[in-house]
């Protein structure tokens, strides 16, 4: 027996979120149903965090224990053959058995993608959000820097337990455009729900004058009532959860 820590990619179009949920398709459900078939005898899978419904991932991270007496490279093989199309395992190694992709996680990043257009695009839809008219990149980059810092991010989210902290330090957040397509990267030592979706939206908010950067930071020195308004799930994806070089 022995704990293992695989590396996930996942569509989440169809999915109602990572987490486990009675009579609905879940991230976690499918993986554990997967391990079943190669005698997995765990009750929980371990995830790295939660991801809403209709949020992607590159990089999600789960652990389980398992018996498995054959090559590491053949696990992978193995799950990749019974999961279905839209999940995928893209690494799979053996940890330490007190690894949790939780608790032992260090930071984390994510990926919002939007791209400007007056009329949708169809090929686009599916994972980024139609914006316009096209928003200034230095005013964009100005708002994410406003964000950088320890700071009580209550007005952006939720802590994922009722009185739990929703101090964060975030860590990096940058825009940067490739192609059309418009790109908001940022790391945190933790995010709260929703989080990343409402600093987008307010985002936006400023750059198209329906806030200003001063009342920005009051939200962030002097959080009151939640911000209204969330950028749309399909522009997220969980990029990475990064950890100590030996976890």
């Amino acid at each position: 027996m022995a704990r293992y820590k695989i590396i996930l990619a996942y569509d989440g179009t169809q999915f109602h979120g990572s987490q486990r949920q009675r009579d609905v398709r879940t991230v976690q459900g499918v993986v554990e149903e997967t391990l079943r078939k190669l005698n997995w005898q765990g009750t929980t899978l371990l995830l790295a965090g939660r991801t809403d419904a209709g949020v992607h991932a590159a990089g999600q991270v789960a652990a389980f224990d398992l018996d498995w007496r054959h090559p590491v490279d053949n696990l992978r093989s193995a799950l990749n053959a019974l999961l279905p199309e839209d999940v995928a395992v893209s690494l799979v190694e053996i940890v330490a058995e007190d690894f949790h992709p939780r608790y032992h996680a260090l930071s984390r990043s994510y990926q919002y993608r939007i791209y400007c257009q007056e009329t949708a695009n169809p090929l686009l839809e599916r994972y980024t959000w139609r914006v316009w008219p096209a928003p200034d990149m230095d005013v964009l980059q100005a708002a994410a820097d406003q964000l950088v810092g320890v700071h009580d991010f209550a007005a952006f989210g939720s802590p994922m337990h009722a009185g739990g902290s929703t101090i964060r330090d975030l860590i990096s957040a940058k825009w940067h455009q490739t192609d059309g397509i418009l790109y908001f990267e940022v790391t945190a030592n933790a995010f709260l729900y929703h989080m990343v979706r409402r600093l987008v939206s307010t985002q936006i908010k400023v750059v198209q004058g329906l806030m200003d950067m001063e009342q920005l930071r009051s939200h962030l020195h002097h959080p009151a009532q939640a911000i209204q308004g969330l950028a749309p799930a399909c522009g997220l994806t969980l990029v990475n959860v990064h950890y100590c070089e030996n976890s």
